[in-house]
């Protein structure tokens, strides 16, 4: 092949407009790195010590101490939030009957699937929660746990989902977070604390217990930004109580009589004991 011409009527490539290829794409990245990124784009980034902003809607929790170490502020929509607990049907609607009364107040249908206690319409009722738009699935067994939480969260048109899984996979749980994208409304998977050592797609993780004094405590596992250390006290005042309650028993714990000291002489644990102790009273005893 003959080598390039060269000439006065000769231009280097730069001087024609035409740039390396490493060339163009650093100009090319400074040009997208001045132009703003899209909204949504925008509101998916976030750095790693910051609290992450919502992408989709969320739901407030009805808790403001909650709200405010929540991405978004509450409960995020298309998405997974896992709640484990020691025990079912002890805290877990207890968390979750404000947003859930809001829902169903507005003419949204939540569903409940494989509840471990068939849900009882007057105590709902008096945690607000209209039982007209309540929706009982009553399933046993683990795979028709798994496949009515699918069909649910795949259809996408309930105002929120809650299921009960205690005994799920990790693939399991990835196959549901991709499909919340389609849904409304958040969907919580309950399951048991001891899950909380296994890894998990959800984006969102709290651990709930019950504490003293009507309160429930919420430990913030996995959140889009840093961890939280901090454990959450919340005034959790069974439906209907709050009402009728008085100012007294508000703090029950504060009605417990604190135990008695015990004198270590009283404290006899054995009759082997009490033999010891009573030959040393008698050498200890002057003769007359």
């Amino acid at each position: 092949m003959p080598p390039a011409p060269h000439g006065p009527d000769t231009l280097p490539l730069a001087g024609a407009g035409l740039l390396a290829p490493a060339q163009n794409d650093r100009l090319q990245g400074a040009d997208c790195a001045s132009e703003p990124l899209p909204a949504r784009v925008e509101a998916a980034l976030w750095r790693g010590d910051q609290l992450g902003s919502a992408v989709v809607a969320v739901e407030g929790s009805g808790f403001a101490a909650l709200d405010a170490v929540l991405p978004g502020g509450g409960w995020p929509c298309g998405a997974l939030t896992e709640i484990l607990v020691s025990q079912f049907s002890i805290v877990e609607l207890r968390l979750l009957s404000p947003v859930l009364a809001r829902l169903t107040r507005a003419g949204r249908t939540v569903v409940l699937i494989g509840p471990p206690l068939a849900p009882h319409p007057a105590g709902l009722r008096h945690d607000g929660i209209d039982e007209r738009h309540l929706v009982w699935v009553d399933v046993d067994t683990p795979r028709d746990r798994l496949w009515s939480t699918e069909q649910m969260v795949k259809a996408g048109s309930a105002g929120a989902v809650v299921a009960w899984l205690p005994l799920v996979r990790a693939e399991q749980v990835r196959r549901l977070q991709v499909l919340a994208g389609h849904c409304k409304g958040p969907v919580f998977l309950c399951r048991p604390e001891s899950a909380a050592r296994d890894s998990s797609a959800a984006p969102l993780r709290v651990l709930a217990r019950v504490a003293t004094d009507w309160q429930i405590t919420v430990d913030v596992l996995k959140r889009r930004g840093t961890p939280l250390e901090e454990r959450l006290v919340l005034p959790s005042f069974p439906g209907g109580v709050s009402r009728i309650m008085t100012p007294r028993l508000r703090y029950p714990s504060r009605l417990i009589p604190a135990p008695l000291p015990v004198e270590p002489r009283d404290a006899v644990d054995s009759s082997a004991a009490a033999a010891v102790r009573q030959r040393s009273d008698l050498s200890e005893t002057p003769e007359h």
